[in-house]
């Protein structure tokens, strides 16, 4: 197994321990992911990336604890995922599907608020503050099928804020808009680390992406999949689109990181 650069048991709020996940039984198993290990330290920004279907994916439903590990496991302060932790939020790729079209933006951020039973001013000043941390506020009253791509993940971004959640795990969540926006959804994800202090696992495709946002890079490989190696990413903050991108640090990360995924298996 390659090195994981496992961190201090002192900061680590997410800790994935020889995780493995297949499915079928027998000799038609199908193995995806096999004996991944890696940590996620508080308030850190981590991106998992790989190649198409290596089983990125597959990762993060056992993370999330919408599947079961079929061996190893996934803890939170020590405790092991075994359905979804009540300090964790997603976000999708797919925010068509994610959103009601029939309910206004607010009622969307209500939604997920229900089974807590806040007060309703409680409820009230947690959508508004999100709504105001994504740029939102002006566009409460509409509905999703009214708003641009970009200003619909804002939405699925201000409803998981609204939860409160300690951890946010995102999937792909800026594969569906243009570039431009992809890069605003950026920036928007890293003033939400600074301004909330959350603790954010993002999967993506996109190198770039990854190293920009993170301060460390998983880079998972083979079939079935493993980490191949834990990328340190050091570039001075606070980031920015033209300035990071422009830097020759920046061009050597992306390049080693696209060199272990291109690698043969």
């Amino acid at each position: 197994m390659a090195e994981a650069n496992v961190s201090s048991d002192a900061t680590v709020r997410l800790r994935v321990d020889g995780l493995a996940k297949s499915y079928g039984t027998g000799d038609k198993a199908k193995v995806v992911i096999e004996d991944l290990t890696f940590t996620v330290n508080a308030g850190e920004m981590v991106c998992i990336v790989g190649p198409s279907g290596v089983g990125k994916t597959t990762l993060l439903k056992c993370l999330a604890g919408l599947q079961p590990a079929t061996r190893g496991q996934a803890s939170i302060d020590g405790r092991t995922i075994s359905g979804p932790p009540p300090e964790m939020a997603l976000v999708f790729q797919d925010y068509n599907r994610s959103l009601m079209p029939w309910l206004t933006v607010r009622k969307n951020l209500m939604l997920p608020l229900r089974h807590l039973r806040l007060p309703a001013a409680e409820a009230k000043e947690r959508c508004d503050s999100a709504l105001e941390a994504v740029g939102l506020s002006h566009a409460e009253h509409q509905y999703p099928w009214q708003l641009s791509g970009g200003m619909q993940q804002r939405v699925a971004i201000a409803r998981a804020l609204a939860y409160r959640p300690e951890i946010l795990i995102m999937d792909e969540p800026f594969a569906s808009v243009d570039a431009q926006t992809r890069f605003d959804l950026e920036d928007l994800c890293l003033k939400i680390r600074q301004d909330f202090g959350m603790t954010i696992l993002v999967v993506t495709h996109d190198i770039d992406e990854a190293v920009y946002l993170s301060d460390r890079v998983v880079v998972l490989g083979s079939k079935p999949a493993k980490v191949l190696k834990i990328v340190d990413v050091d570039l001075p903050a606070p980031r920015d689109q033209i300035t990071t991108r422009s830097l020759p640090e920046f061009a050597r990360q992306r390049t080693d990181v696209l060199s272990l995924i291109k690698r043969p298996a």
